[in-house]
């Protein structure tokens, strides 16, 4: 017999580049907004990937 182990959520939260928070985060996924973009908070010319 397989024993199955209890899992329970207690909370949930994200901080991500499209949402703080889960509301926030669940409504950009809702209208297909992106986290993704050009970095504009430094130079990243000499880097091979310039979003992030």
């Amino acid at each position: 017999m397989v024993k199955r182990n209890r899992v329970v959520i207690t909370g949930m939260g994200v901080l991500a580049p499209n949402g703080i928070g889960l509301e926030a985060f669940w409504e950009s996924l809702l209208q297909c907004r992106s986290g993704i973009g050009p970095i504009t908070l430094f130079d990243a010319s000499k880097f091979k990937t310039r979003i992030a």
